[in-house]
């Protein structure tokens, strides 16, 4: 018996390669599925199944390539209605892997069709279970993402998880190894842990939500507390996942078109297409191709991208090191944006060297920053979580994540300040404000960390509450 866990940090996500006999089944494939194929390919074996845990909203998975590709049968658990073909599982079904058992665990809650898979051992004992977004290690899955589709409120959809991890997880002996789909940074949850392994032993003593004393009520207070607005894209990627997707070969070409300054220039204008520049803060903000949106590469690249391009069909040009172009398209497809038309050929350099237009963000360091503090006009583009934690006294919070409802807050003619935690968030936000024709901004570099050190008196958030 084989268990791989192929964990990708930018998403925080975990798929499942298993190998028993020669004959393999993965879980919860990423969208290019290559890898798998080559793990595969290695082993010598051949692809048995392809189980789904439910339908993601965070990325767009790869069952429907990998699939094609194998003619291995996509397995999803019950309730689950895609548009193409697939076994739909009942629950309890068991289904064979070499010497291996793989039972199907109908958890409802954090989705209707979300189900765990038991494997078990050639002894038929309980081993490990794969509990995609239904159990995560320190967390449950958010219950709000389904309610539509699911004809319930949060409530209803928690208590439904609440009854699923009692009836389905608890029960299981402590030894079992956890599997989850995701760990810390991803959307899915609230208070993930680092870890990506563990026993449900010790999850039963660690996660608040196993607590065998906990009432449903108070299950349902404490999971739908706190959430936050769930990414724009979530719907979209569930819709993908349901219904099928152009193949990641195809999206590749497209993406992978070098184009000169001049061509890129024309294409940009006939198309419309966003400019999207994926290099380091600091590159960007020393130049950059005017009205260009800045996401960096070297961050959590793919939930920013799907966070803030609401249209999922924008065409999208690259500005970037030209070996790391195949990598920014694979990135943009796990979050559905697959209309990548072409990239600047040799980079941004080109461009300085083709004589073109480019603008600057000005910065300042939290040295230069600490005498005029108090006197200047601060935006802190935090979350909420962070902002409230601690924050300079005179910052105005405003997210990221919902920059452009905050537009009409900074000042029309007035030069203000803008700080993240490090300098990445402050800088898209910084690019995406100059797009939008607010170019009277300083970015704060290193963000509140340099803040902090600098000696710049910080506060606490208060709850008006409490006053």
């Amino acid at each position: 018996m084989k268990i791989e866990q192929i964990y990708t940090g930018c998403l925080a996500q975990g798929a499942y390669y298993i190998e028993s006999q020669g004959e393999v089944a993965i879980i919860d494939p990423l969208r290019e599925v290559q890898p798998y194929l080559d793990r595969i390919s290695e082993a010598v074996a051949r692809l048995r199944y392809i189980f789904e845990t439910h339908f993601h909203a965070d990325f767009v998975s790869g069952h429907i390539s990998l699939s094609e590709k194998t003619n291995a049968p996509i397995i999803f658990g019950p309730n689950a209605n895609p548009e193409f073909e697939a076994i739909i599982a009942k629950d309890l079904q068991e289904f064979k892997l070499g010497k291996l058992t793989i039972q199907v665990l109908h958890t409802p809650g954090h989705t209707m069709e979300s189900t765990t898979y038991l494997l078990r051992d050639e002894h038929g004992r309980d081993h490990a279970i794969f509990t995609g977004d239904t159990l995560f290690l320190g967390d449950v899955g958010r219950p709000d993402l389904a309610q539509k589709s699911a004809s319930m409120t949060q409530e209803e959809l928690a208590g439904t998880l609440f009854d699923s991890l009692r009836e389905k997880i608890m029960p299981l002996p402590d030894e079992v190894i956890v599997y989850p789909a995701h760990g810390a940074g991803s959307a899915c949850g609230k208070n993930m842990m680092k870890e990506t392994v563990d026993t449900l032993g010790n999850q039963k003593k660690m996660n608040y939500a196993l607590r065998a004393d906990m009432t449903k009520a108070e299950f349902i207070e404490e999971v739908t507390d706190g959430l936050l607005p769930p990414p724009a894209y979530f719907p979209m990627n569930v819709k993908l996942n349901m219904e099928g997707y152009e193949s990641i070969d195809k999206v590749m070409a497209k993406g992978l078109q070098a184009l000169d300054p001049d061509a890129f220039e024309a294409a940009a204008n006939e198309t419309g297409a966003l400019i999207l520049d994926i290099r380091k803060p600091a590159e960007f903000a020393k130049s950059h191709i005017p009205g260009s949106v800045f996401i960096g590469l070297d961050g959590s690249f793919a939930p920013w991208v799907g966070e803030l391009i609401k249209d999922i069909s924008q065409p999208i040009l690259l500005v970037g090191d030209e070996h790391r172009i195949e990598e920014a398209i694979t990135r943009l497809s796990r979050v559905g944006f697959d209309n990548g038309i072409g990239y600047l050929e040799g980079g941004f350099s080109s461009w300085v060297k083709a004589s073109k237009e480019t603008d600057t963000v000005a910065t300042i360091t939290a040295n230069e920053l600490k005498p005029i503090a108090e006197e200047v006009a601060i935006f802190d583009v935090r979350k909420p979580g962070e902002y409230q934690s601690e924050h300079l006294p005179q910052a105005v919070h405003t997210s990221l994540s919902e920059i452009n409802k905050h537009l009409s807050d900074y000042p029309a003619e007035q030069t203000f300040y803008i700080h993240c935690a490090g300098g990445y968030r402050s800088m898209i936000a910084a690019s995406i404000l100059k797009s939008r024709g607010i170019h009277n901004l300083v970015d704060v570099q290193g963000g509140f960390k340099a803040i902090r050190e600098a000696g710049i008196p910080t506060t606490n958030y208060v709850c008006p509450s409490t006053l």
